[in-house]
């Protein structure tokens, strides 16, 4: 009789003991809770923590609320544009309504990559391959939307983001490419080098305007360009003519006619945006260099030449009578100086 008893007792131990552990449950705090009572889904979801449920007729399942990466597979397709492109894609997702996720849909995972995979055939088949390389951003819009339209409603799935990884592109259109990139970084190196010149052309202008207005300055540059070419310790000397030597010449060269009107004054070659340029480039704002006033050079007075006469000057003996000369002079040392008598000649 007691042994009765006390199997009757642990197995009333034991069976409360199944009850109380089919009953209790353990919710994550990442997940939720649906409880199905004889197949029926009951309002609501359990929150994380410990849930107590009936031993007979409830069930739960779980549904994880983090967001979720999938990796959509590469997908082949001709853009509008007839260009062959292989492209890849990342979808982030989460679920937002739990009892739909599980109810509405047998495998929400597997429907969400058919969905993407389909939605990026779509999106290649309507964009260009410039959209695919240069505008992922909206590309990206485009493609979330059209993914997350049949999935929030009646999935309770939210697609977050959408990002494209790789945009593959045949050898040829590589090439293609490459080819154009170099002919516009070529076209922009022209352009520049042309605004160099130009930029250059108007300095030299400026220049070339200061030393027209001192004759002085020409000289002083002159003499640096001798010492630069010096400095290369070639073996070769170069000797500028000295700008005093033309001067001699264009002061004995006739004068032009005098013009029919007086010639423009010189326009500012670049002082002004040159000012402005170092303005803009200074920190701080410093304050701008006074100019230097222009000393007048003083000009030499012109020394007289003297004119010689042309009589003055005897003329120049021609070869007869230089013949006639050296004849005269033999003639005159072979004659004696006296008569044979002893007189003098006469």
């Amino acid at each position: 009789m007691v042994t009765a008893l006390v199997v009757i007792l642990v197995l009333i131990i034991v069976g409360g003991l199944v009850a109380v552990g089919r009953s209790l449950r353990v919710v994550q705090q990442y997940e939720q809770g649906i409880v199905f009572r004889f197949g029926r889904v009951l309002p609501g979801t359990r929150g994380p923590g410990l849930t107590a449920l009936r031993p007979i007729g409830d069930r739960m399942q779980k549904v994880n609320m983090q967001i979720i990466a999938m990796a959509v597979p590469a997908q082949e397709g001709i853009t509008r544009d007839n260009v062959s492109v292989r492209v890849d894609a990342v979808v982030y997702f989460r679920v937002v309504d739990p009892i739909k996720a599980v109810v509405n849909v047998q495998n929400y995972m597997f429907a969400v990559s058919q969905q993407a995979q389909t939605s990026l055939r779509s999106i290649i088949g309507q964009s260009e391959m410039d959209q695919l390389l240069a505008e992922r951003d909206t590309v990206n819009r485009e493609l979330r939307q059209i993914i997350d339209e049949p999935t929030e409603g009646p999935w309770g799935i939210r697609v977050e983001r959408v990002e494209i990884k790789d945009v593959n592109l045949p050898e040829g259109m590589k090439r293609s490419m490459s080819r154009q990139a170099e002919a516009e970084r070529e076209r922009r190196a022209r352009i520049i080098s042309a605004d160099g010149e130009y930029q250059a052309s108007k300095r030299l202008a400026a220049a070339a305007n200061v030393m027209a207005r001192d004759p002085a300055a020409l000289q002083l540059r002159l003499l640096q360009t001798v010492v630069e070419v010096a400095a290369e310790r070639n073996s070769t000397l170069v000797m500028p003519v000295p700008v005093e030597l033309l001067r001699f010449f264009e002061r004995y060269a006739p004068a032009p006619p005098p013009p029919a009107q007086p010639p423009p004054p010189l326009e500012d070659t670049g002082d002004a945006e040159l000012a402005a340029a170092e303005a803009a480039a200074e920190v701080g704002g410093a304050p701008p260099v006074p100019e230097i006033a222009e000393a007048p050079v003083p000009q030499m007075a012109d020394a007289p030449v003297p004119e010689l006469d042309e009589t003055a000057v005897p003329p120049a003996p021609t070869e007869a009578a230089a013949d006639t000369a050296a004849n005269g002079q033999a003639d005159t040392a072979a004659e004696p100086a006296s008569t044979p008598d002893g007189s003098p000649k006469p």
